[in-house]
């Protein structure tokens, strides 16, 4: 099978992933860097090629993007920055729409991956905690690294009426295998609990801009899944 062309962005994706790296190595005093270690780049390259995977239509590389240009957005908010972005890009490395284990997965990539690069005990075991965290998209009150991820992954709740259809569109393919009654059924539950929630957004930033704009795009959402059963 021949290679898929390379995203747009995957020159400045490989920059922005050295410098998270680069950054993540000073944040807990990491072990130097042996010589001879693997090429950054090489794992930049092995994440973008997962994040291209076919069976993905939303959990994609413009996905990936998406989020870390948030997580730029809400760096102020964090403690931890480079770890964040490091978290962003593990999040979804494993996805398979029919698995229930891809964040477990996914951040145990991170636990292997992140030692040979020179990231330390622990701002590996924090990475790990995030990817894990957007199982639940529930953060501790005092948790600003996790409120951070977390609301960069969910900002596109917030996206204007075009945008959130074409997400909800691409999420529908995603589980093409899944028969309309079921994913309907499934859906709307997932809606339901979101709208659940006391708060969407943990940052301040969230909260004010994405918040009610968030809110109205689930309930349309709800509103079209009930009205086609």
């Amino acid at each position: 099978m021949p290679a898929l062309p390379a995203h747009p962005a995957h020159d400045e994706l490989r920059r922005r992933w050295e410098a998270a790296v680069t950054a993540a190595r000073a944040t807990d005093g990491g072990p130097p860097v042996p010589e001879g270690a693997p090429d950054p780049a090489r794992y930049a390259d092995d994440l973008l090629a997962r994040w291209a995977e076919p069976q993905r239509r939303y959990h994609t590389t413009d996905h990936l993007v998406a989020v870390l240009d948030r997580v730029d957005e809400l760096e102020r908010y964090a403690d931890d920055p480079a770890l964040v972005r490091l978290a962003a890009w593990f999040h979804d490395a494993v996805y398979l729409p029919d698995r229930s284990t891809n964040e477990e997965r996914s951040a145990r990539l991170a636990e292997r991956a992140l030692p040979e690069l020179g990231v330390g005990r622990a701002g590996t075991a924090e990475v790990a905690r995030l990817v894990r965290l957007t199982l639940t998209h529930d953060p501790a009150d005092d948790d600003r690294n996790g409120a951070a991820l977390c609301d960069a992954d969910l900002a596109v709740l917030a996206a204007g009426p075009e945008a959130y259809a074409a997400y909800a569109a691409a999420v529908r393919e995603e589980y093409g295998f899944v028969p309309d009654d079921d994913f309907r059924a499934g859906r709307s539950a997932v809606l339901r609990q979101l709208l659940g929630l006391p708060r969407l957004f943990r940052t301040p930033h969230g909260a004010r801009e994405w918040e009610e704009r968030a809110r109205q795009n689930l309930a349309t959402e709800l509103e079209l899944l009930t009205a086609g059963g």
